[in-house]
């Protein structure tokens, strides 16, 4: 059997789970996710644990926080000013908007953390920084580098 190496193309079902249990994101009923070992395509922690790995093999793997998507960073909360945000824009908490970047470049996606009469604050972390994370994953194919 052929075993999973850095640079290899891999296929993998999977299903992201938090600590209580509850699932965030999985490939079930889609296309299985596709992507490069190594090559920085997705979080640290999954993709350390594919070398070795071959077609069939299941396993469940636990990601920490650092290596997954990082700590939360008090420095991407803002707090804004209410009558910035646009009136027709209903706010409410978890709400995920888009900011534009400084130099107008790019869009930045932040969720609003907190709300009061006279500010938001919007979060631009990762909505799953800070988290651990554990993956149920299956390798379904392998392409060789």
């Amino acid at each position: 059997m052929t075993e999973v190496k850095t640079g290899d193309t891999v296929a993998i079902h999977y299903t992201g789970m938090l600590n209580d249990g509850s699932t965030f994101d999985s490939s079930a009923g889609r296309d299985p996710l596709e992507f490069v070992v190594g090559s920085g395509q997705i979080i640290p922690g999954l993709d350390k644990a594919l070398p070795g790995m071959e077609v069939g093999d299941k396993k469940t793997v636990e990601v920490p926080s650092a290596e997954a998507y990082g700590e939360a960073n008090p420095a991407n909360r803002q707090a804004v000013p209410r009558e910035q945000i646009p009136a027709d824009i209903p706010l409410e908490v978890g709400l995920t908007l888009q900011m534009q970047s400084p130099d107008g470049q790019q869009a930045i996606p932040v969720t609003v953390a907190e709300m009061s009469d006279e500010e938001v604050i919007l979060d631009a972390n990762h909505v799953l920084a800070g988290k651990d994370l554990t993956f149920a994953i299956e390798l379904v194919d392998i392409k060789a580098a």
